[in-house]
């Protein structure tokens, strides 16, 4: 089961591809359908969702597919499992597992993440449905105080256990513990997300190993060491680069296989310029890729506008952003290539 995980595990960061995180909840899903002016309907989440895995740049830049679980139980309109769609692409089908953030007691303005409740019988319900990978997210808010040491702690514990129970399953974990880019200006600069950062993945790294987790099994998925959004001191794409490589040296060891960095709410290009420098800059032990969300999506849902007839350009918009993010994740990106590809 062992060689299984980890050939799983290089499969996903395979070199010039990357996830799409396609693993909205309903709740988000229908703030971005709002968007579009489009009612969060399942079939109308099963079209969008279906007109980006048949599109082209599935089989040539995705490596896996995060899903929700309504996603990976569908079928597209033909009848196919949407599962099969990935398959059939050539990426691997995964699945977002835990219940979300909830307050932690006794820390005001934290959470903790759940669900681990029931997540072995999960697990192997996921897997018999076509899943070999898993997604849990931790979120880290900077703010007066926080994070505490017992966020950090918690959130740490709780993606070890998960990340146990996933390789007992035979699926990969993905590790995600996210510090926020939505902190307050005075106190979340690009140094403080550095050291929240460092401190973040120390903590999980140590959990991991206590919980007998295989790392040769496991994929990082970190947050970019980026200032707030508001932050008033901005951050060129190198310095993103040097202290985002930095933390990734101090805390990651050298048999995790990839890191595929989450987008965190930066805008399309911004996350794609600093991965391709990540990549052009360093030599580095682990596959640097994208586990991108919005930051793959945003432009095919506003082409595509939930109107049949526009589809082919939803997915030319989509075809478009993976191709840009796997010249980035082989360093091999540029301005000039995003014009030129448009």
């Amino acid at each position: 089961m062992t060689d299984r995980i980890d050939d799983i595990a290089n499969r996903m960061v395979v070199e010039g591809k990357g996830i799409l995180a396609a693993d909205e909840s309903s709740a988000t899903i229908k703030k971005r359908f709002d968007g579009i002016s489009l009612e969060s309907t399942e079939d109308n989440r099963r079209d969008y969702r279906e007109m980006l895995f048949r599109a082209d740049g599935m089989k040539d830049y995705v490596s896996g597919v995060i899903l929700f679980d309504e996603t990976l139980r569908q079928k597209a309109a033909d009848g196919t499992p949407l599962v099969q769609l990935i398959t059939d692409a050539g990426a691997v089908p995964g699945i977002k597992v835990d219940a979300g953030a909830k307050p932690l007691a006794g820390h005001p303005g934290e959470t903790v993440t759940e669900g681990l409740d029931g997540l072995r019988e999960r697990l192997a319900e996921y897997h018999d449905l076509g899943a070999r990978f898993a997604k849990w997210r931790a979120v880290i808010s900077i703010g007066d105080g926080r994070p505490s040491w017992t966020c950090i702690k918690a959130n740490s514990h709780a993606l070890a256990r998960y990340a146990a129970l996933c390789q007992q399953a035979g699926i990969v974990p993905i590790v995600e513990p996210e510090v926020m880019m939505d902190g307050a200006d005075a106190v979340h600069d690009i140094d403080t997300c550095f050291d929240i950062s460092v401190w973040a993945q120390n903590t999980l790294f140590d959990e991991l190993f206590e919980a007998g987790v295989n790392l040769e099994g496991t994929i990082l998925k970190p947050n970019m060491v980026v200032p707030a959004q508001n932050c008033k001191k901005a951050a060129s794409v190198e310095e993103v680069a040097e202290k985002t490589v930095r933390c990734l040296k101090a805390t990651v060891p050298a048999a995790v296989p990839g890191i595929a960095f989450l987008s965190g709410g930066q805008a399309s290009i911004d996350a794609t310029a600093h991965l391709s420098a990540m990549n052009a800059m360093f030599d580095l032990p682990w596959k640097l890729t994208y586990s991108y969300g919005r930051a793959l999506q945003a432009d095919a849902l506003d082409a595509w506008g939930g109107k049949q007839a526009n589809v082919a350009a939803g997915q030319a918009a989509f075809n478009h952003r993976v191709q840009m993010n796997a010249a980035a994740a082989t360093g091999k990106w540029s301005a000039e290539l995003e014009k030129q590809a448009a």
